[in-house]
């Protein structure tokens, strides 16, 4: 898919009570909406559903909705996708959960980078002033849905904390979330096996979805280590 050209800068104002909002009292919004997320998510235990289950009683389709759903709340509040990937295949199996997981993921990748441009943007983008920021900054408004299919590729980054940092650029909506679905979705599906066939660890299935989940952590390591390599040559210094 070839990336489409940098969409232009929003306006200075939009229509609606956040444009009567000093940049830096919507970044400070944000990030009480986003405290507020995480505290929720840690009162109402979500690891429970690993133990015990849907609740007793509860429609099958009403279930993978709300599941959807929480999913992506959880991911906006800053919840590792692994645990909630595992407990879809372990509440709905292989198939069914990985869409759920999948919905989930675009769903939450898409309320953080819309609050974040929002409410951040224009607070943060004005200090984008070192060099890395600046070439990161340029990379994803340019080439906007292969740089982000390559930050989903990298088990290494950060989910939520690369959907709001991706909100800072001049990255679009199209490409942001088609290239998060595209990229999440072998690591999603690898969880989702796990957890769906974890009562036999001896199965193929679930050898295979660790295997997968083994080697691409190890390529990131090793990708990561390769880099940290070539920017300390480059400064005149050998990595120890």
């Amino acid at each position: 898919m070839s990336d489409s050209a940098a969409p232009p800068p929003a306006p200075d104002e939009r229509p609606g009570r956040c444009g009567a909002l000093s940049p830096w009292a919507r970044l400070g919004l944000l990030a009480a909406i986003v405290g507020g997320g995480v505290a929720t998510v840690l009162a109402c235990h979500p690891e429970r559903l690993l133990a015990g289950g849907l609740p007793a009683g509860t429609p099958y389709g009403l279930a993978f909705l709300l599941f959807s759903a929480a999913y992506g709340l959880c991911t906006a509040a800053f919840v590792p996708r692994p645990v909630l990937s595992v407990a879809a295949g372990t509440l709905f199996g292989a198939q069914a959960g990985s869409v759920a997981a999948l919905a989930g993921t675009v769903l939450g990748s898409a309320a953080s980078f819309g609050l974040a441009r929002l409410l951040g943007q224009k607070a943060l983008r004005p200090l984008l002033r070192a060099r890395w920021l600046k070439a990161a900054d340029r990379q994803l408004s340019r080439h906007g849905f292969r740089s982000m299919l390559a930050v989903r590729l990298f088990p290494g980054v950060p989910f939520a904390a690369a959907n709001y940092c991706a909100a800072v650029s001049r990255l679009g909506w199209t490409p942001f979330l088609l290239a998060t679905a595209l990229g999440s979705a072998p690591s999603t599906t690898a969880y989702v096996v796990a957890g769906s066939h974890a009562a036999s660890p001896t199965s193929p299935a679930f050898m295979a979805a660790v295997a997968f989940i083994a080697v691409t952590g190890l390529a990131a390591v090793l990708v990561a280590w390769r880099r940290r390599g070539r920017a300390l040559l480059a400064g005149g210094r050998r990595p120890s």
